[in-house]
């Protein structure tokens, strides 16, 4: 197990603080973990296990807790100290209906330190934040990146003849439970298209009653082949109708909306340079975690470009820069990162290996004026180190 403590350093601030503290991230990211292991500082720091509910509704012994109703009566009739403070974890929270109003109630008693998680995006909707305003905080939890991946594959000794540590990563992916076998690739894939079967089942289908299953899987699909790529729900309706099926505009969104409230896809948007705005169209969409393409269209090195963008990315969003893809009349810049005054630009490919491609990742970075870093990442080793005040730097390099 490894302790993730760019998380728990962010939540310790707030332990003891009348907020909710709201940990949300794609399904076995490790926000269960998280949860055990905030749950295992409070009682080193010397609090009585009576003194902490643990909720877990993925465990069948909570199963009776259905509505706010079931949770609120559970929570007060197992508190044995209500004259101090309760510490309160509910794991997979949006299990639970209307859950929000028996955390609200429990909050105002003033005698509960309430955590919640929950593997999905709308589980702080707009209309549950006018009913919590000013009484939470979310953390956004994302599977291991690349530096974590490194040091639990090398804690574990795991061998892998014939690959390195990153090749492995970009493959497999970040998810904390593959570190449970061998490096074994047929194992690997099982286990993440079980994961992302569950994710499309129990968080999708199910949750938004979908009838054609078949239909959200090939539109996944057509959403993980183009990842990197900019993308419509028009070209994908054109795409459906050359297989001879039929889906309308309106149907592609939604499908796409659901799975990116079940933390499945991230959608980046663009921004325009100029114009100083976000643009509402022709969005660009990626992985949660790259293992899912192994699990679903297959790793091939075709898919390579996008894998890295993706690699890109998660790491940038879990250091918590809020991301866009930069637009400058027709040329693009891959990520513009941003986390309060700090900005970064990023060009990311796989090797510049010809003048075309230096002048094509180098040049749309040159059009930008203003001070702020820009970097060109690469899988090349020892390449000319900038141009024109652009730093190129190796992408292992920058993700360690």
């Amino acid at each position: 197990m490894i302790k993730r403590e760019k998380y728990l350093n962010a939540i310790r601030p707030f332990i003891d603080k009348p907020l909710i503290k709201a940990i949300t991230g794609i399904r076995r990211c490790g926000k269960s973990t998280l949860m055990l292991q905030i749950i295992d500082e409070l009682i080193e720091n010397g609090i009585d296990t009576e003194r902490i509910i643990y909720i877990n509704k993925e465990l069948f012994e909570f199963d009776a807790i259905r509505n706010y109703s079931d949770l609120h009566n559970y929570v007060v009739e197992n508190t044995k100290h209500p004259e101090i403070t309760t510490y309160l974890f509910i794991d997979e929270v949006q299990e639970i209906g209307e859950w929000e109003k028996a955390v609200n109630s429990l909050l105002a008693m003033k005698n509960f330190d309430i955590y919640i998680t929950g593997s999905n995006a709308r589980l702080l909707s707009s209309e549950l934040a006018t009913l919590l305003s000013g009484r939470y905080l979310e953390f956004k939890m994302y599977t291991l990146t690349y530096p974590e991946f490194k040091f639990l594959t090398e804690l574990n000794q795991k061998e892998h003849t014939g690959f390195d540590t990153f090749d492995l990563f970009l493959k497999y992916g970040g998810f904390p439970g593959i570190h449970a076998f061998e490096w074994n690739e047929t194992v690997i894939r099982q286990y993440l298209s079980s994961l992302y079967s569950t994710i499309l089942l129990k968080d999708v289908v199910v949750r938004y009653n979908i009838r054609d299953a078949a239909m959200l899987e090939k539109i996944i699909e057509f959403l993980i082949d183009n990842c990197g790529n900019i993308t419509t729900a028009k070209n994908i309706s054109d795409y459906v109708k050359s297989q001879q099926r039929k889906v309308s505009v309106e149907t592609v969104q939604s499908y796409i909306s659901f799975a990116m409230n079940a933390l499945l896809l991230q959608q980046i948007r663009r921004f325009d340079l100029q114009g100083k705005r976000l643009l509402e169209t022709h969005e660009k969409y990626y992985l949660s975690d790259v293992g899912f393409r192994l699990a679903t269209t297959g790793f091939t090195p075709e898919s390579l470009p996008g894998q890295l963008e993706n690699v890109v990315l998660l790491h940038l969003m879990a250091d918590g820069y809020k991301v866009t893809i930069g637009k400058m009349n027709n040329l693009e810049i891959d990520f513009i990162a941003q986390k309060n005054q700090d900005k970064i630009y990023i060009q990311v490919c796989t090797t510049l290996n010809d003048s075309k491609v230096i002048d094509r990742e180098y040049g749309s970075l040159e059009k930008v004026n203003d001070h702020f870093p820009k970097f060109v990442l690469s899988l090349d080793q020892g390449f000319e180190t900038s141009r024109n005040g652009i730093r190129w730097m190796n992408l292992k390099d920058f993700l360690s």
